[in-house]
């Protein structure tokens, strides 16, 4: 029987690989299938084991799992070095093609992990197709209408945002619950395991980026940055957690974040209202946004400025435009057509949006 060379099977092995992990980044696939099959079937029954597991652990599994993987790359491409001669060419060249060959196929495998894992969630149907979603409601008017909402909560919400009531839970487990009732106003049935809230190796450069926080999608983990001020954390947790729920894209996932706040106690409330709050002004034209802040109590004006001043004295413009030009790229490659821009994308769901539960979160009540 024919022999085939190690070198050959590993080529072979990396070319499988690499044209599997292309094949499933390319072929189109129904996003009623992937919703039925992915996300509310294997996904859905998966998250909670997954999480259950990463929350018992003190770090980030995403951690150390880089620092295994990039420690044992570098182990492995020392040995093919070292095992040739120095002055060899084309021994070499030998070392260079069997890194090579090794780095195509972890990228691969590791693309198809991520699939597996979360990532096909971005293929599941649409928030604006599954519910009742009116492109013809979003208008100037209501934008600003949906604003001036925003300020009036501020400023009723704004004494309590900080009071934690005698015998409540945990504003954690608080807010979990409120998770629940907001995938159920969008008709999702997910019993969601709440990522424990993690520091990250990473936080430097979340810092340095503007990363408030991330969902990692291998070990299906919460990580928030260490400088996210206490009246942000509700909102960057929730956020989060619609990840969790599957909720790929950006734009839905501040959408369901925001409900779940609002479900929540004051503090949460005050968080969801100060973030969308923000997302309104920007799409205002300056006259308008400057009226409304004007409006704004002392308080909420306060914790706006913090906000700005935060931004201000940790995020590097240029790592901050790299990283966000890297996501841009990473979000349209799992097509998401808006790219980053999707982040924007809450203020035409909260505008334009009926929920299927009836329940009218621009009321300004989440009990």
């Amino acid at each position: 029987m024919l022999q085939v060379p190690a070198a050959a099977r590993r080529w072979r092995g990396a070319l499988a690989l690499g044209f599997t992990a292309v094949a499933a980044a390319a072929v189109p696939l129904p996003a009623t299938l992937v919703e039925r099959v992915y996300s509310d079937g294997f996904y859905r029954a998966v998250q909670p084991a997954v999480t259950s597991f990463s929350n018992r652990l003190p770090f980030a599994m995403l951690d150390a799992g880089l620092a295994l993987m990039v420690a044992l790359w570098v182990a492995l491409a020392a040995r093919d070095f070292m095992q040739l001669h120095p002055r060899r060419g084309a021994a070499r060249s030998v070392a260079v093609r069997s890194v090579a060959v090794r780095s195509v196929a972890w990228a691969a495998a590791a693309y198809l992990l991520f699939l597996a894992a979360w990532g096909f969630n971005y293929r599941r149907v649409r928030l604006t197709d599954a519910l009742h979603f009116d492109q013809t409601r979003v208008t100037a008017a209501a934008v600003h209408a949906a604003a001036a909402v925003a300020v009036d909560q501020l400023n009723a919400l704004y004494p309590s945002n900080a009071a934690d009531q005698p015998g409540a839970p945990s504003p954690d487990a608080a807010l979990l619950q409120a998770m629940q009732r907001a995938l159920a106003d969008i008709g999702h049935d997910h019993r969601l395991v709440g990522g424990r809230p993690k520091r990250t190796l990473l936080d430097p450069y979340f810092r340095r980026a503007g990363v408030d926080g991330m969902t990692d999608p291998f070990f299906l983990e919460t990580l928030v940055s260490t400088d996210v001020l206490p009246f942000e954390r509700p909102f960057v947790v929730a956020h989060e957690w619609a990840h969790l729920a599957g909720i790929a894209d950006e734009g839905e996932a501040n959408f369901v974040g925001w409900l779940a706040c609002l479900r929540a106690p004051p503090p949460a409330r005050y968080s969801a209202w100060l973030f969308l709050y923000r997302e309104l002004a920007q799409s205002l034209p300056a006259d308008a946004r400057a009226t409304l802040a004007s409006a704004l109590a002392p308080g909420p004006r306060a914790d706006l400025r913090a906000i700005r001043d935060r931004i201000a004295a940790h995020v590097n413009p240029r790592v901050a435009a790299a990283g966000w030009s890297v996501y841009d790229s990473y979000l349209k490659a799992n097509r998401v057509e808006a790219g980053a821009a999707s982040y924007g994308e809450v203020v035409r769901l909260v505008v334009g949006t009926r929920l299927p539960s009836g329940w009218e979160p621009l009321g300004g009540e989440g009990r």
